[in-house]
């Protein structure tokens, strides 16, 4: 053990999503355990978090028939000796995460991250570990390059809201455990469909405000089809 991971005095749990179906992939084979450079797009989360010193365990919260899969191929077959328990996740993405809050043992702070995120990194992980210690609730993004355009629900635009305040979220997005557990514990209680990410939680259980910490254009989401290439581009770039 580094001499940096022993001065790390907070316990820091990643918990990686790896639930979903990705319907918007048009595959049979989940996004998560999709190819790319010759192994799993859920490899990559994994390994940064693994070697991370900031990230003392890895809960991993995957569907219930893919549990034994991830045990046997992604975790045992790749060394990843931070993954502490494999659950299994809910038909909702904050159904998933719930479950990942309850698998935590003794833990400070969590980073909750899509396993569809290949391309996290150390310096993101930084950011949000630096951010959370002062605020106690963050997320990764990164401002639009675009201008974006608020459409009516007769399909034209309805405003146009100023692009330098307008950001792309994504994940780790990290918290106090305590807070987040207490949020989401509303969350479950409430189960508010509209719910699309933990932020938001957070934000409408609490009423409570959440920092933008910078990620990075990298991190991208692998979502549909036309990800895999961009992804393949980028990790032969890391090669």
């Amino acid at each position: 053990m580094t001499d940096e991971m022993t001065s790390v005095k907070e316990k820091n749990t990643a918990i990686v999503l790896a639930a979903g179906q990705g319907k918007r992939m048009k595959s049979s084979l989940q996004k998560q355990f999709m190819l790319i450079c010759g192994k799993p797009v859920l490899y990559y989360s994994l390994y940064e978090f693994q070697n991370s010193p900031r990230i003392r365990d890895i809960i991993l919260v995957t569907g219930e028939a893919e549990l034994d899969y991830c045990r046997r191929e992604i975790v045992e077959r790749y060394g990843f000796s931070k993954v502490s328990r494999i659950v299994a996740g809910g038909k909702e993405r904050y159904h998933s995460v719930y479950a990942g809050l309850l698998a935590c043992q003794d833990t400070d702070y969590v980073y909750i991250h899509d396993g569809a995120r290949p391309f996290v990194d150390e310096g993101i992980i930084e950011r949000t570990h630096a951010e959370v210690l002062k605020s106690g609730a963050c997320v990764a993004g990164m401002p639009v390059k675009d201008t974006i355009k608020i459409a009516d629900e007769s399909g034209c635009i309805s405003y146009t809201p100023n692009r330098s305040l307008v950001w792309m979220i994504q994940t780790p997005q990290v918290f106090s455990y305590e807070l987040v557990r207490r949020a989401y514990e509303l969350q479950m209680a409430d189960e508010n469909p509209m719910i699309t990410d933990d932020a938001m939680v957070v934000e409408q259980m609490l009423h409570r405000k959440v920092r933008l910490v910078e990620g990075s254009y990298r991190n991208i989401k692998i979502t549909t089809p036309e990800d895999i290439p961009m992804a393949e581009t980028l990790c032969k770039k890391d090669v």
